[in-house]
């Protein structure tokens, strides 16, 4: 099977500018491919999972993909999807972001261990766009776009009647410059990205080919677009209670990248499977069995959650994430260190009490946890408290050095789901 014939099968072809041309091209040599991020903030979320998967697969096939991090699209805005101007950030900001975005691509790719016949290349459009001036911009690229072609584009269309600024106006322009550089400079012919960045793509190809009419050479670019990815209950996906998931470990730590996973719909899994990770279809089959003789095991979420947060952030913190899963469901967190508590308790109320021995009656109400020192006794002699894990019910209990994981974290639980973090300090 060959890679779009793969991407078909799994869902992942949602636009192509020429797709017999582009079978043919893939077919007979190897082909240089980019997908730009642009840094809109300090990390990716899971929704860049796509295309970065989808550039691990076109590596898998043969062929030579190129990661563009947008340092110089990144202080301008995309406006593809929006219905309003962005804030533009200052150069540091940008840069900051970019460097974040960076690692966590090199990181993804694993840039430094790729296959040397055909190595994953990580580049940055600031190292070009930064250097142009606006009269190069203008005769060397805007005599190329017409107003009605730019007019023509879904990501100005759109706002027209909201409004939209010259310089948010002219973004298809700079990412059409990404193109054509990277064309000259690493003969890259294809482009993918997201369905919102069709114009933008397109807009790159007619670049290549407008400043190319009076040369002899066939000009063979092409664009492709993954699907926009939705959930089977309407919900957008990457987006939980507690915000966007995010690639960036300490904004989302990877056991609640786990649970992400984990939590997925069993209308949704297989699907997730398909678009994500390189199972084969042996394994896809069984999986699906699963799924529909099997829900409640939830062998395919589970395998979803693995794959997924080992590609990303490593065996050792998968190894973490399901240690902290396990104590959590059977409630020994004894066994956690504290940096898995954090992990694991990271979006529970906490709070900050003084290292020194304190009665489990004043603890409780110093923490909020009881509102008074009555109610306090009344739900240790009901069997309501347990400390790290394990019920007490001795209201003249001290908790001491014992009781504090690593010296910093005791877990207190009122009930069956209350759960609150004291550090001691």
């Amino acid at each position: 099977m060959d890679i779009l014939q793969d991407l078909d099968k799994r869902g992942l072809i949602n636009q192509t500018t020429d797709l017999e041309g582009l079978k043919k091209k893939l077919a007979t040599e190897e082909v240089t491919l980019y997908c730009g991020f642009d840094p809109t903030g300090d990390s990716l979320h899971i929704g860049h999972l796509v295309p970065l998967t989808m550039l691990k697969r076109f590596q898998k096939a043969g062929h030579k993909p190129i990661a563009l991090v947008g340092g110089g699209t990144g202080m301008i805005g995309d406006p593809s999807g929006r219905s309003s101007e962005r804030s533009l950030n200052t150069t540091e900001v940008v840069k900051g972001f970019s460097d974040k975005i960076r690692q966590q691509i090199v990181r993804f790719l694993d840039v430094d261990n790729s296959n040397e016949e055909n190595p994953v290349v990580v580049r940055n459009n600031h190292d070009w766009l930064s250097q142009m001036t606006v009269i190069d911009f203008l005769r060397d690229a805007g005599k190329h776009f017409g107003i009605n072609y730019m007019l023509g584009k879904e990501s100005v269309s759109a706002r027209i009647e909201q409004g939209i600024s010259y310089t948010e106006f002219s973004y298809m322009i700079l990412q059409s410059l990404d193109f054509q550089k990277l064309y000259e400079e690493e003969n890259c012919t294809l482009q993918i990205g997201g369905s919102d960045q069709w114009g933008n793509i397109t807009a790159g190809m007619e670049l290549i080919r407008r400043s190319r009419e009076d040369q002899t050479e066939e000009i063979n670019v092409y664009g492709l677009t993954v699907p926009l990815i939705t959930k089977a209950d309407g919900t957008k996906f990457g987006k939980t209670a507690g915000g966007a998931i995010w690639l960036d470990p300490v904004k989302t730590t990877p056991y609640e990248f786990y649970q992400f996973w984990i939590n997925t719909d069993d209308r949704d899994v297989i699907k997730f499977l398909q678009y994500f990770t390189f199972l084969s279809d042996e394994d896809m089959e069984a999986l699906e069995w699963e799924v529909a003789n099997q829900p409640g095991q939830r062998v395919a979420q589970k395998r979803l959650a693995e794959e997924m947060t080992r590609s990303l952030h490593g065996q050792e913190a998968l190894d973490q994430a399901q240690k902290i899963t396990t104590a959590l469901f059977s409630g020994d967190l004894s066994s956690l260190t504290a940096d898995e508590i954090k992990q694991g308790f990271k979006d529970v109320p906490a709070s900050d009490v003084e290292k020194a021995d304190i009665g489990l009656v004043d603890l409780l109400v110093e923490a909020g946890i009881s509102s008074s020192k009555r109610q306090a006794r009344e739900d240790i002699n009901n069997g309501a408290i347990y400390i790290n894990g394990e019920r007490n019910q001795d209201v003249s209990h001290v908790v001491s050095g014992s009781d504090r994981i690593e010296d910093q974290f005791t877990i207190i639980r009122r009930g069956k789901k209350k759960y609150f973090m004291i550090q001691f300090n």
